[in-house]
């Protein structure tokens, strides 16, 4: 498979990260490893949904700028929480690449720009505003969004809870859950930023995120990973383990009824 513009843009990202960002903080270390994730992510959806190498080379691509914005956000605001910050990552991404012109840097062509402009600024969005969009882009929206999600579940299995959320674990623990989120979880819904007041809330948000995936190729390899008990699993929940227990039963009914749907 041909992967001229991924494999042209990869040079440079690794250029991008050494000369503006410290590799040794932990926030840059772990979005750097996040983006990679997602590229592969991403391409195992091209490869389940049968693209052409031309779409697969795009989607590598978008994922590989998908978080530039965050890079910025870790070094500049020490956080990757978007509402501590009051910054919006995807926005900035789509300044720093198009109205900066750093896109030239990464990707030699313009002919595929607006697909790749469109994805990275719809990747994070809590609804995916399908007015606007050819069926192309659409397409490439669709993709980052569930390859992005994806990852966040293995990330969440495995790297420390401060860096990623800036919460500790006792965080979670000894917090009860807002009424609020426990009937958007139940109603199968995502989960605003905004509306999350405790950390298990913020825990439960991330969960969440199940809710928002558009293929059922995303569902299988959740499934085959085993994300959603590794997550209920991961923390000891002193004050909310019944309701827990409640929730990691929606979430896994959710995923086969996703995974069965024919």
């Amino acid at each position: 498979m041909s992967l001229k513009m991924y494999n042209s843009a990869n040079n440079y990202f690794n250029k991008f990260i050494n000369d503006n960002f410290d590799i040794n903080d932990d926030k840059v270390s772990h979005k750097v490893k996040h983006t990679y994730h997602v590229v592969n992510n991403a391409k195992y959806i091209c490869e389940k949904l049968n693209l052409d190498s031309l779409n697969t080379d795009i989607a590598m691509v978008i994922a590989l700028l998908h978080d530039i914005g965050r890079f910025t956000q870790a070094k500049e605001m020490k956080t990757l929480r978007e509402d501590i910050a009051n910054y919006d990552h995807a926005t900035l991404g789509v300044k720093l690449l198009f109205e900066q012109n750093e896109i030239r840097k990464f990707v030699s062509s313009n002919e595929y720009d607006d697909i790749i402009k469109k994805a990275i600024g719809n990747h994070s969005k809590y609804f995916l505003d399908e007015s606007g969009l050819n069926d192309i882009e659409l397409l490439h929206c669709k993709i980052i969004r569930d390859a992005d999600k994806i990852d966040s579940y293995r990330a969440k299995t495995v790297v420390d809870i401060y860096t990623m959320a800036n919460i500790y674990p006792e965080d979670i623990e000894n917090s009860t859950i807002t009424e609020k989120i426990y009937n958007d979880f139940m109603n199968e819904k995502t989960i605003l930023s905004k509306d999350r007041k405790t950390g298990i809330d913020i825990w439960i948000s991330y969960i969440a995120f199940l809710f928002g995936l558009e293929f059922k190729c995303s569902y299988e390899l959740i499934k085959e990973k085993d994300y959603v008990n590794k997550l209920f699993d991961r923390f000891n929940y002193k004050l909310e383990n019944k309701k827990m227990n409640i929730l990691r039963e929606k979430a896994i009914g959710y995923l086969e009824s996703k995974i069965n749907k024919r």
